[in-house]
């Protein structure tokens, strides 16, 4: 006779010991399932700041996933792909075998023309120790050297275009295409910004001309449109049409802004807090408090004549990237999330005929404004909590172009990060003898975007968006935290 594990109330009838069981297990099962899930992230009620109830302000703050290292990012990306033989990656065999063609040994590989046969080219100035850290740097960067303990440099760099809109595209979106959401517009969705009166993501273009493919390099691509880059250009007004015009009041500026944005709000229905009238709509909202909050940001009479000084402000060849620079510390000090700062016009560090002429030219422009915004951040208080990203789209070939240039090189190619939880002074990956290709701890593109996020507090494997029945991410499906980086 079966017995029951309890007393029968009403029609109920008994239960044995093994349906029990068998019931209770299928309980078990759920729980298990619950775990895994919330491990991943599926069951974690959606915060109050998550986008779909950030319809009136999209880059309100946002959690991070575990505890970041960093609270914002500013990437100094250096256009046209500055020469890692000839700053950061001292290669002696280059000097030995200068004139002479690229061994057979080192195989075949892709350029932009047919320079392979073309001789080598030894590095255009000499290198020297410099810290504690005792890494080589070129005599170009001496002000930069001089922090050298601060940085973390990575010469083992490759991607995947030989051309520049592609590998420009790839190292700001992580794809060679056009249409991708970039890096910047990644951090603002994932994490807001801390000042509800400015932008969460900042672009500074040079004012000799953008990038070589343009605005798609800061694009917000799939992601809803308020991530996207706002420019702000160099000189004495970064922002147009700052001000109201002459006899609009405050008052009346804000009831006009309140009225269109009542009627668009009219058109939204539920669902659309990531359409392009979501965004109009926060974008009206932003521009009418950067009105009031913007100028005293941009406005630089308050800093001392030693932090002019510092960045070469009163300087002729370093004003104007030393103006953009200090711009870009009173911002991330004023709590935008991301700003990204181009050194060089459309050409830029594109030395293919005259590297002595390119390259002393644009070191001579950056390297004191740099060095001094890394000096800057650090007596703030603010380089702990700010990574500093340097790099262009890829580095240059070992072998001439013509009698004194050098061709694109994406297989081998340096880029260095400082502060916001890096560990300086360290050297990680190498390229071959002669700077060719990454040999030794290779970090691709997907590898450096991996650990940025990471830094900033996300897992960039779970900071995904939803397009097209496909959940998105930045290092698409590739990527692994380069974990030497971190302090």
């Amino acid at each position: 006779m079966r017995r029951c594990c309890g007393p029968v109330f009403g029609g109920t009838p008994p239960v044995s010991r093994r349906d029990f069981l068998r019931r209770a297990g299928g309980g078990f099962g759920v729980l298990a399932l619950a775990s895994l899930l919330d491990r991943d992230g599926f069951l974690t009620a959606a915060p109050a700041t998550d986008y779909g109830s950030r319809s009136i302000n999209p880059i309100s703050p946002r959690p991070p996933h575990f505890t970041p290292r960093a609270r914002s990012v500013i990437f100094l990306f250096m256009s046209g792909g500055p020469s890692h033989v000839d700053l950061f990656d001292p290669k002696p065999d280059l000097i030995r075998l200068a004139g002479q063609p690229i061994p057979e040994s080192f195989g075949t590989f892709k350029t932009r023309r047919n320079v392979a046969k073309n001789k080598l080219l030894p590095p255009l100035r000499p290198f020297q120790k410099h810290g504690q850290s005792g890494i080589e740097v070129s005599d170009l960067l001496p002000h930069t050297a001089g922090h050298v303990d601060e940085l973390c440099i990575l010469r083992g760099c490759h991607g995947d275009s030989v051309t520049h809109p592609e590998s420009v595209y790839l190292m700001n979106t992580g794809s060679i295409l056009m249409g991708r959401a970039s890096l910047g517009a990644w951090a603002a969705y994932g994490l807001g910004t801390e000042n509800q009166n400015l932008p969460a993501y900042v672009v500074l273009p040079d004012p000799g001309g953008w990038p070589k493919g343009g605005a798609p390099a800061w694009s917000n691509g799939y992601l809803p449109a308020a991530y996207q880059g706002t420019l702000l250009r160099g000189g004495s007004a970064p922002i147009l049409h700052l001000a109201n015009p002459p006899g609009v009041t405050p008052e009346e500026q804000r009831d006009t802004i309140s009225f269109i944005n009542d009627l668009n709000r009219a058109q939204l229905r539920p669902g659309d807090e990531s359409t392009e009238l979501a965004a109009r709509i926060a974008a009206y909202e932003l521009a009418f408090r950067m009105q009031s909050h913007a100028p005293a940001v941009i406005d630089f009479a308050s800093e001392s004549p030693a932090t002019r000084k510092l960045y070469g402000i009163d300087e002729k060849i370093t004003a104007e990237f030393g103006t953009r620079c200090l711009l870009a510390r009173r911002l991330v000090e004023s709590g935008v999330r991301f700003v990204q700062l181009y050194c060089g016009d459309t050409n830029g560090w594109d030395g293919h005929s005259d590297m002595e002429g390119n390259h002393s030219k644009l070191c001579a422009q950056s390297d004191l404004p740099i060095a001094g915004l890394l000096k800057d951040l650090k007596s703030r208080g603010l380089l702990d909590s700010t990574l500093v990203v340097w790099g262009g789209e890829f580095g240059r070939m070992p072998m001439s172009e013509g009698s004194n240039g050098r061709d694109h090189n994406p297989h081998g190619f340096t880029m260095w990060l400082a502060g916001g939880g890096v560990k300086g002074g360290q050297v990680i990956g190498a390229t071959d003898a002669v700077g060719l290709r990454a040999a030794e701890e290779k970090t691709h593109v997907h590898d450096i975007h991996a650990t940025i996020l990471h830094l900033l507090g996300l897992d960039h494997e779970r900071l995904t968006f939803r397009h097209h029945g496909r959940d998105e991410r930045l290092t698409d499906v590739a990527g692994n935290l380069i974990s030497k980086v971190l302090s």
